[in-house]
């Protein structure tokens, strides 16, 4: 992002180089190893333009300091790998009506969105309430392929362009999903979350109380999540139930519990197999992708739906 001239960037990262980082992480090398990340990333970004004013903050972004963090900059580029660290960010931008150019990867997948954005939808609206921490596994724990990061990151960088020279239709609303193993991409509309931040809810629009006020409040989602145990249960009492697996099509084969697979990304082409007349569960291996699915499905059926999770 420097060499667009953008006048202040900011770089928070409280990590220090690890060998481990290299192969994805591209501006780092093996004399770097140790060293602050984000000292580390302004002084190299420093070299590559001398006119931009970088900044590091190398520390962790936290409750008591994100509000002060964000709030004398335009925009917020969030490409954090943990929940705890993109719901903060997410709320701390809704609650100071800053955009939010999010990207997140895993193994050979990569999303792109962009959120808050002229009173468009935020990431709550994506995924209202964090996964359990040993759901996900960050990228040193679940692996990533390394030309991934650069991919995720270039598309990041355009949508930050595109907000701050006003051209271009940005990702609001919209959830861009790459898969690099097989080439194929996806766009999926977000639907407004009932979990939604109103950034005018306090009219002096602190970070502290809307935070507190959202993370103390149950979520209010429009499936139920359940585990095998309770899907046998409820397919004895209804053995109507329209199971749907959203895993990939060699994930299938390799284990299922019947249903169909219709995979995440091509959800949209088996719309209209999915009955109106019968209660939905879909299946996944965390969650996660089930929970998106269910975004997309919420807007076009009025049946109940249940999340699976298999590994649960």
């Amino acid at each position: 992002m420097p060499q667009p001239s953008i006048g202040t960037i900011g770089v928070v990262d409280h990590d220090t180089v690890d060998e481990s980082n290299l192969h994805r992480q591209i501006l780092f090398n093996t004399t770097d190893i140790g060293k602050s990340k984000a000292d580390t990333s302004v002084n190299k970004l420093q070299l590559l333009n001398p006119h931009v004013n970088l900044v590091s903050y190398p520390f962790k972004i936290e409750l008591d300091n994100a509000n002060s963090l964000i709030q004398d900059y335009d925009l917020v580029v969030d490409g954090s790998d943990n929940f705890p660290t993109r719901y903060l960010v997410n709320d701390t931008c809704v609650a100071l009506n800053k955009p939010l150019v999010f990207g997140s990867i895993f193994k050979f997948e990569g999303q792109v969105s962009v959120f808050n954005y002229n009173g468009g939808v935020d990431y709550r609206a994506l995924f209202p309430e964090p996964s359990a921490a040993d759901e996900v596994p960050n990228c040193d724990e679940g692996g990533v392929i390394g030309s991934l990061p650069g991919i995720i990151g270039s598309y990041m960088a355009n949508e930050t362009i595109k907000l701050i020279c006003g051209f271009g239709e940005v990702l609001s609303g919209k959830l861009l999903i790459l898969n690099v193993l097989d080439n194929s991409s996806l766009i999926l509309n977000i639907g407004k979350s009932v979990n939604a931040i109103d950034s005018n809810s306090t009219s002096d629009k602190k970070f502290e109380s809307v935070y507190e006020s959202v993370a103390s409040t149950a979520a209010k989602n429009g499936y139920e999540e359940i585990n095998l145990e309770a899907f046998e249960y409820l397919k004895e009492k209804d053995s109507s139930l329209f199971l749907i697996d959203v895993r990939e099509d060699f994930e299938f084969d390799e284990y299922n519990i019947g249903g169909y697979n219709f995979p995440l990304y091509e959800l949209n082409d088996h719309l209209h197999s999915i009955p109106e007349d019968k209660k939905i569960v879909l299946c996944c291996t965390s969650g996660l992708r089930s929970k998106i699915a269910y975004n997309l499905l919420k807007t076009r059926t009025d049946a109940q739906i249940y999340i699976l999770s298999l590994n649960k």
